[in-house]
């Protein structure tokens, strides 16, 4: 079962260091964009990844490709994909070693979450951690 409960979101967050955001836009009128920035503000090492910019940097961070390129111990894998596509990058998330995956707004993937579950991985889906720091009143990370 996806994490749900307030107690068990707070923990998954105030646990958390590292997140790889896949998906990540340069644009910033993308909503990927925006939490990228808020999550690094409350203390958090973001990793962008993107095939599409690979290479370049968002927000003073290196664009990766693909997750096994990080190479760092990542918490949550954040997924800003389709649905559709969420699956893959639950098992990359899976392959590296990821804590937990976290599907943005509007991303639900029941068949990827159960295999993540099953892999040990923690679940959010359908939900924002940019959202969830301020809705919980999470203090940010220091240093």
């Amino acid at each position: 079962m996806p994490l749900t409960a307030d107690d068990d979101i707070r923990a998954l967050l105030e646990g958390a260091r590292t997140i790889a955001l896949v998906g990540a836009s340069d644009r910033p009128d993308r909503p990927s964009y925006g939490v990228m920035a808020t999550l690094q503000q409350h203390g958090y090492r973001v990793i962008p990844v993107n095939p599409a910019i690979t290479g370049e940097h968002l927000h003073g961070e290196f664009v990766f490709r693909e997750l096994e390129q990080l190479g760092d111990p990542i918490d949550i894998v954040d997924i800003f994909r389709r649905s559709d596509a969420a699956g893959e990058v639950v098992d990359q998330a899976i392959a590296v070693g990821a804590k937990a995956v976290w599907m943005q707004l509007g991303v639900v993937n029941e068949a990827a979450a159960a295999r993540a579950e099953a892999a040990g991985l923690k679940v959010v889906m359908d939900s924002c951690p940019a959202i969830e720091l301020r809705r919980l009143n999470i203090a940010p990370i220091s240093g």
